[in-house]
């Protein structure tokens, strides 16, 4: 593993106050209707736990699992879909609940498959979204969270090579 520093980039209660406003926003669409949130292991889990818990509305959860970074810092722009839901998506509203827009590979990917089970309908909520300085077409989000900048970063699920996903903030890291 590569000699790094980590720097607070959002604190644990900037991330909270987040949370609580997308659950609001979620709640106002969504009220009345089959919800099922669907999280991308294993960066989302945490996002989606505490989201859960500030939607007011009763909803079902399951997870996917994809990878397209492995062990590395950036994308290697192939998805592998690694574990699949177990039901039928005919009667419900995919939530598709992901930590970080980094590329847009994967929820792209996300979004082309979960339309293909012919759900109600299929939207997408970010907690990090990373500006990015090139052009790179991402998929639209329908429900984000922070905006920040395009640093390499861990913490509140995010891991490097698995590790520091358990910090409650999210840090930034520096390579030495």
């Amino acid at each position: 593993m590569k000699e790094h520093e980590l720097k607070i980039l959002v604190s644990r209660e900037e991330i909270a106050r987040t949370i609580d406003s997308l659950a609001r926003k979620i709640d106002a669409d969504y009220y009345g209707k089959k919800i099922l949130l669907v999280g991308v292991l294993k960066g989302a889990a945490f996002f989606l736990v505490d989201l859960a818990r500030s939607i007011s509305l009763p909803l079902e959860i399951d997870f996917v699992e994809v990878s397209s970074y492995g062990n590395k810092t950036s994308s290697s722009g192939k998805i592998k879909l690694i574990k699949d839901i177990k039901r039928e998506l005919t009667d419900y509203h995919v939530l598709i609940v992901e930590d970080i827009l980094d590329s847009g590979l994967t929820l792209q990917y996300l979004i082309d498959f979960f339309k293909q089970k012919n759900p109600l309908s299929v939207k997408s909520v970010v907690l990090f979204y990373k500006i990015k300085d090139n052009n790179t077409t991402r998929p639209a989000v329908d429900y984000f969270g922070l905006k920040i900048p395009d640093y390499f970063v861990v913490g509140y699920g995010l891991d490097y090579a698995e590790k520091y996903r358990n910090l409650k903030d999210l840090y930034m890291v520096s390579f030495v």
